[in-house]
Formats: structure tokens, C-alpha cells, sequence
């Protein structure tokens, strides 16, 4: 269409229309009075994608070929792990991030689990520590050391057991120390607590099928679920009640995922009634004097997403419930969002992919400048944003990045990355852009953003699984800087408007942006288990990376009480091979092999030796005694 072009950045990423509105197309030529009003001015607008060289990707790794819709991939500072093939039970690799190259076919693996590996998530608070989920229904927490070890790691720290079937899902809670959370195809959410191998918590009732995700919001206080039954459901886990529900975000059959985004609203991506992907954006009533409205995208082309205004939001009695908010049959899943809001991914009734932004309606605790103002609206009847994107079997995972309020989508089996940002200027979720490649991904990873290199602009990296590799992929924002300021000479644009950010040298800047990196989440958590049990929440606590983050090696756990995770076996003359892994360095170890090989090489000498005498003294004896 005249007036509207559209670039391709490295490696096929597609770069956004150059003017008119988000759906929105004008003829050529634009009035440049109004060309000023249709370009929405962001720093994100020119993130791309780029994957690194071949030598610093995972090769020959065996992943997993189990049918789950994990991302089969957890990525820290230190570690990349990966679910793994594994004959006899089930597995997963551990590599140091600078591991990169070729992996030896008998690299050591972590195994304990007598069926496949689920899911499998890192510790927030310990990058040493390790959680994974099985079909044998149990939960293994694993400490893994920081050098390589010569064995399989087979003994696990605590094993947690509660479920009667398949274990899913696994989740850290993001503040408190310790809180682990699992849930299973026995529809049973619990909550453990690591430290003391014991359950906090369990939510046998408010799931009546297979629970597809779970997602907490910013401190901790609320779960997001998805389910096989088409609901979306806001839990508070302390008082084991639904405060907040939705039947069907969309219209299709497969699975749909939610998620927490800023200002309380909720994202889902799911499917329409004719499996085209959707995305919603939902508005849980954060705000009291603010109208929403739902805008559904109707073009399956995901640069394009025409906004329609329905009618304003209406009240319905608690708990909240709204009907559809994905109208396919398939997996639905949610995530929160910064401030509470809910973002979906989930189907629609034709099978095309959808996602959507909602507002649950139920923060009557929040402040607000009016101590008059009326109860918060039920503004889960609605979603603030449902937009279709395309049709493929593939069900949607949802990355989060609260810093920059960008929600990244990576669909199983697609090839694609579509990244978008989440602001409270209508029409609320903005597309981006689109990293594609050659290959489908079979998994994907995401770097918490401590593990990220700021000197680079970096933003976000994802850690792609392919059938036989791990690919890691570095997402930037194009900036050259000066040293006029911290944002460099051309603004928190990014780049001049005529210039484009493909051909731009991207070197290592001395200075840090620091609007592309507000203080992120640290690695100390706020509370203890028993204190967010009792009913106290905490911010994440915050620190910041102007100085880079190096992880700690070895890094101990702060506990009140004895905790299983510090606990050291006695000391005694016997000892089994697990506890000597960790009591040996790695200089430790290649020296007292070094001891073996020299032992093993005198004794060969010797028995020569005691060979040859004997042979000399048979000659003197003449073969007599």
C-alpha cells in the first residue's frame, strides 16, 4: 500500500511500517502535520534480533523429544540447562555459559528422575540451585557446583513428593527465599518449601482439568493460572481463594497462556474458534476513572492489528467472571505483568493464535489519590486488547521483561520471535517487531537481565533449542553514543530517523544507558518462607547493573532455621560419591587423578621388574627350588 514500507533488518528481522497507526494504512503522501501524530515515539521501536557466531552456540546436544509445552530450557548468569534424551529415566545438561562449542557425548548429566523431565527452572535467589519436574510425579531440587563434575549428578538435594500423577510445572517464587511451586496433571497446585523439604501449601480445589500454566505476579502475593476447562483464574495461594476468573479469554481449543504485565492488567495469547493465534490484554480495574475498551485484531498478518472499539466495560458481581476470553479449545496461557495486569496467548475458534491484555478488577487495596473513590470495576468482563495473529498449532510462550515492559512471543515449532510493548496509550499492546530464521525452535530459554551485557545495549537474550544444538540469540537496541550524555547524541530514539539501525557499527560503549536499565532484580530475596506464609509480601529488591553484575561462586543460602539446601553430611570413614563431588575443587581433583596415573604407572614398573628377577634367579637355580 502506498506510503507504507516495510525493511528487513539481519537474519529476516522485519522492521515495523515506517508511518500510520498500529492496523491503520495511508495513502502516500502522508501530510506532515499528521504524520507527526501516527508515529508512536519509543526506545524499543528498533530492538532486533541477531543469533551469535557458530562457535559460541551448544552443539551436539540431544533434546528432548517428549510431547509438553515446557520450554525445556532454564538460563541463569552461570548456567544453561537443558532437558535431555535419556534411556532409563529422564535427564537434563547443565553447561557453564562459556561452554560453548561442541558438547562431549559423555558429558556428565543430572539424573535421579525414573521418567522424562517436565520443566525444569533455576532459583532466583541461588544460581547454583536447580529445580526439576517428572512424570514419576515427583519434584527434585539439585545443588550443582560451579566446576564441571566427572560424573552424573544422581543424588538431588531434597526430593519433594505430593502428586498422584505427571508433574508439569515448576516455578520459583520471586521474593521469598526458598518457595517453590509445582503443579501436576492431578489438577493439585502446591507450595513447598525447599529448605525444610515440606508443604506449605496445597490448592486441591480450584482446578477441575489439566492445568496448563502458572504465573506469579511481581512479589509473589497472586497466581495467574490457565486450564484445560478454558478458565483463567487470579488465586491468592495464602488464602486459597479465586478472587478473580475468566471463562474462555479465547475462543479456541488449545492451551492458552497468561501472564502479570505493568499497571495490574493481564496478557494472554491463545487461539480463535478457526485456530488463528490471539493475543488479549486485559484490565483487572487498577484504575478507577479510566475507560476500557476491547479492541480484536482481525488480520492474520502480525504486522497488522486494526483496532475496533466495543462497547465500555460493565460490572458483574464477584468473583469476577468473563465469558471467552480465548474461544478456542486449545492450552490458554497467562502470565502477570509488572503492575498486576494479566497477558494471555491462547486460540481462537478457527485455530488462529491470539493474545490479550486484561484487567482482573480486583485491586480495592490499591492506593489512589481519591479517598472517595468508588469500588474498583469488575473489568475482567472485557479485554483491554485481543488481537488475532495467525494459525498454527504451535501454542505461544510468553516472555516477560518487566524492565522494559516488552513481551516477547515464541511460539513451539515456529521459527519466528515477535516481541511487543505494553503502555497505557491505546491501542495498549504495540507491535514491535519480528526476529525469524530458518529453523523451528523446539524450546526456548530467557536470560534474567542481570546475565545481560549492558555495555552492548543488550536487552534480552534467548537461548533457542533446535533438535541437535542450542542457539543463543542477542536482542539490541541500536545506539551509538557520544560523550555528550548517557543517551548518547541522538536521544532515547535510538537512532536518527534517517538512518537504518541495520547499518550502524554497534561497539562496546564505556557509557551506560541508563533509561535502557532501571534497577532490576537482584539475586537476595526480601522474605523468608515463614514470613510470606504468615501473610507478609515484599518488592523484589532491586540492584543496579551501571557497574555490570558478576555472580557469586558458591554462593550460600541465608536461612532462620536449618535448611536442607546448607546441610553437609557428617564426616566419616564412609562416604558415598555425591558428597565427594562437592567437597572436591575442581585443582583438587586433577591432582590426585594425577596421583592415580603416576601410582598406576609404578606398579606396572614394579611387576617388570619382579618379572625380570624372577627370571634371572631361575637361571642360577637351574629351574630348582
Amino acid at each position: 500500500v502506498g506510503g507504507v514500507s516495510q525493511s528487513t533488518g539481519p537474519e529476516g528481522t522485519k522492521t515495523p511500517p515506517s508511518c500510520g497507526r498500529v492496523g491503520r494504512w495511508w495513502p502516500d503522501p502522508v501530510p506532515p502535520a499528521m504524520s507527526r501524530r501516527v508515529v508512536r515515539q519509543s526506545k524499543f521501536r528498533h530492538v532486533f534480533g541477531q543469533p551469535v557466531k557458530a562457535d559460541q552456540m551448544y552443539e551436539d546436544i540431544r533434546v528432548s523429544k517428549v510431547t509438553c509445552d515446557s520450554s525445556f530450557c532454564a538460563v541463569n548468569p552461570k548456567f544453561v540447562a537443558i532437558i535431555v534424551e535419556s534411556g532409563g529415566g529422564g535427564a537434563f545438561i547443565v553447561l557453564p555459559l562459556a561452554k560453548t562449542g561442541r558438547v562431549d557425548k559423555n558429558h556428565p548429566l543430572v539424573t535421579g528422575h525414573t521418567a522424562p523431565v517436565l520443566d525444569i527452572d533455576w532459583c532466583p535467589h541461588n544460581d547454583n540451585v536447580i529445580a526439576s519436574a517428572s512424570e514419576d510425579t515427583t519434584v527434585m531440587v539439585w545443588q550443582i557446583p560451579d566446576y564441571v563434575p566427572v560424573r552424573n549428578i544422581t543424588e538431588p538435594v531434597v526430593t519433594l513428593e505430593g502428586h498422584s500423577k505427571r508433574v508439569s510445572i515448576i516455578s520459583w517464587h520471586p521474593t521469598a527465599r526458598n518457595v517453590l511451586l509445582s503443579a501436576g496433571c492431578d489438577n493439585l497446585v502446591i507450595l513447598w518449601n525447599v529448605g525444610t523439604g515440606e508443604m506449605l501449601l496445597a490448592l486441591d480445589d480450584m482446578h477441575t482439568d489439566l492445568i496448563y500454566n502458572v504465573g506469579w505476579n511481581r512479589n509473589g502475593s497472586l497466581l495467574v493460572t490457565t486450564c484445560k476447562d478454558k478458565k483463567v483464574r487470579v488465586i491468592d495461594p495464602r488464602k486459597q481463594q479465586i478472587i478473580a476468573e475468566k471463562t474462555k479469554p479465547h475462543d479456541g481449543t488449545r492451551p492458552i497462556r497468561a501472564i502479570f504485565v505493568a499497571d495490574g492488567k493481564i496478557f494472554t495469547t491463545g487461539f480463535s474458534r478457526m485456530s488463528e493465534r490471539q493475543l488479549g490484554l486485559w484490565d483487572l480495574g487498577a484504575s478507577w476513572n479510566r475507560t476500557q475498551r476491547l479492541f480484536r485484531g482481525t488480520d492474520p498478518d502480525p504486522l497488522r492489528f486494526p483496532p475496533v472499539p466495543c462497547p465500555v466495560l460493565t460490572v458483574s458481581p464477584s468473583p469476577q467472571e468473563r465469558f471467552a476470553p480465548h474461544e478456542g479449545l486449545r492450552p490458554v496461557r497467562a502470565i502477570f505483568t509488572r503492575e498486576g495486569h494479566i497477558f494471555t496467548t491462547g486460540f481462537t475458534r478457527m485455530s488462529q493464535r491470539e493474545l490479550g491484555l486484561w484487567d482482573p478488577g480486583f485491586w480495592g487495596h490499591c492506593s489512589h489519590p481519591s479517598t472517595t473513590a468508588p469500588a474498583p470495576q469488575n473489568n475482567f468482563e472485557e479485554p483491554i486488547a485481543l488481537q488475532e495473529m495467525d494459525t498454527s498449532n504451535g501454542v505461544l510462550l510468553p516472555f516477560y521483561d518487566a524492565d522494559s515492559s516488552i513481551v516477547y512471543l515464541c511460539g513451539k515449532g515456529d521459527s519466528s520471535i515477535r516481541y511487543f510493548e505494553i503502555t497505557d496509550e491505546a491501542p495498549y499492546v504495540h507491535y514491535l517487531n519480528t526476529y525469524s530464521s530458518k529453523e523451528p525452535q523446539r524450546g526456548m530459554g530467557f536470560m534474567p537481565k542481570r546475565g545481560l551485557d549492558v555495555s552492548k545495549c543488550e536487552i534480552a537474550r534467548f537461548f533457542k533449542l533446535h533438535e541437535r544444538k542450542c542457539e543463543p540469540i542477542v536482542m539490541t537496541v541500536p545506539r551509538k553514543v557520544s560523550l555528550g550524555g548517557s543517551q548518547g547524541r541522538w536521544g532515547s530514539g535510538g537512532r536518527p530517523p534517517h538512518i537504518s539501525p541495520w547499518s550502524l557499527s554497534l561497539p562496546q560503549s564505556d557509557l551506560f544507558q541508563d533509561d535502557l536499565y532501571p534497577d532490576t532484580p537482584g539475586p537476595e530475596p526480601a522474605l523468608e518462607a515463614d514470613e510470606w506464609l504468615s501473610g507478609k509480601d515484599a518488592e523484589p529488591i532491586l540492584i543496579s547493573l551501571r557497574d555490570g553484575y558478576v555472580p557469586i561462586k558458591n554462593r550460600e543460602l541465608k536461612v532462620v532455621k536449618k535448611n536442607i539446601l546448607d546441610s553437609k553430611p557428617p564426616p566419616g570413614p564412609r562416604r558415598s560419591h555425591s558428597t565427594c563431588d562437592s567437597d572436591f575443587s575442581q585443582p583438587a581433583l586433577e591432582e590426585v587423578l594425577e596421583e592415580i596415573r603416576v601410582l598406576k604407572e609404578t606398579v606396572q614398573a614394579q611387576e617388570k621388574r619382579i618379572c625380570d628377577l624372577e627370571n634371572k634367579l631361575c637361571q642360577f637355580t637351574n629351574g630348582t627350588d
